[in-house]
Formats: C-alpha cells, structure tokens, sequence
C-alpha cells in the first residue's frame, strides 16, 4: 500500500471512529499508533488504529453486557447478553494478542473520546441506574450502536489494513457482527420492552 492510500485508509477510520483528526493535530485527537511492530518493521497505521479501536470497544461492551445477569427484565435478553459477552470477549482474546505482535501497548488510546459505538463511562452509570425494562432499551441502543460502528470500521480495516492476521480477524468480526446483529433483532422490541 503506497502512503497516499495508507493515509487516506487511516484518515477514514478514524473518522468511522469519530476521531476527527490524526494524532497530534487536534486536542481531543487520538494518540499516534506505535510506529514500529515487535519486529522492528514499520506498523501499519490502518492496522494499529483499527486494533487500538477495537479493543476498547469490547472491553467497554463487555463491561455493559455483564451488567445484564442482574439488571434485566427478560430471560431471552439474559441469556443474549451472555452469549454476546462470550463472543466479545473471544474477540479480545485475538485483539490483545494482536496488538502485542505489532509492538502496540493494551491500553485505551480513545479513553475521554467521545466516539460512535463506544459504551462510555456516563453510558455504563445510565445503565447501573436502569432495571428491568428500562435497563434493557439502555442496553440494547447501546449494543446496537457498538455492534453497527464495530462491522463499519472493521470493513474499513478488511479492505485497507495490510497485515494479513488484523484483516483475516476484521473479516470475522464483520461476518460476528452481521450475525449478532440479526439475533438483536430478534429480541422484544423498544415498543415490547416498554410495555
């Protein structure tokens, strides 16, 4: 990939992201990726935002879906959540080791970021405070918003990354999504869950 394309590639997933500049051009910029893989070789940009990105957006999701056990109102709900949590935590399971092979840090770059798709910290209070149905319209829109940001920066990342481990794994994580997606749909609505 010439360095025309990895910028434009790493120019458009950091706006999917919501990050609107590159790192250092901005005060709420996202911190630069790591320069150099574990190798020595040159990190690709594409790629370490893409795995920087995702990371804290699982463990942030992770975070909301456990809440689930005890804060919903609906055993179909329950019993999703727990899969869903599974599913993103076997993600991370290949998202950290990722970013230890291109010499990358496991830590929350995004952190203070107001991003598309990322559960914060005030989402995560919102939901502590909500039970039975409220609590599951706050889970639900919030999962809903993580899991769509999610498959759109990992397309971006499986037509634009350059290493052959974080595209096979965006590859996954859009098909993940596509599916997750549908079973969401499955479940009682806001209208239902209102109800």
């Amino acid at each position: 990939m010439n360095a025309a394309r990895s910028t434009a590639a790493l120019s458009l997933l950091l706006l999917l992201a919501g990050c609107s500049a590159p790192a250092g051009t901005g005060p709420e910029a996202a911190p630069a990726p790591a320069t150099t893989s574990a190798t020595g070789a040159p990190a690709d940009p594409t790629d370490a935002a893409w795995a920087q990105l995702m990371t804290p957006m699982n463990e942030q999701a992770v975070a909301l879906l456990t809440l689930a056990g005890q804060r919903t109102a609906d055993p179909r709900v329950r019993r999703w959540a727990a899969g869903l949590r599974t599913a993103q935590n076997g993600e991370l399971a290949r998202l950290r080791p990722l970013l230890a092979r291109m010499g990358l840090p496991d830590t929350n770059v995004h952190e203070g970021h107001d991003m598309p798709g990322m559960v914060t910290e005030p989402d995560l209070e919102r939901a502590r405070a909500a039970e039975g149905r409220a609590f599951d319209r706050v889970l639900m829109t919030l999962v809903r918003e993580h899991l769509s940001q999610s498959a759109q920066v990992s397309r971006s990342e499986a037509k634009s990354g350059t290493r052959p481990d974080a595209r096979r794994l965006a590859t996954a994580l859009v098909s993940a999504r596509t599916a997750e997606l549908a079973a969401l749909d499955l479940l009682p609505g806001p209208s239902e869950a209102a109800g």
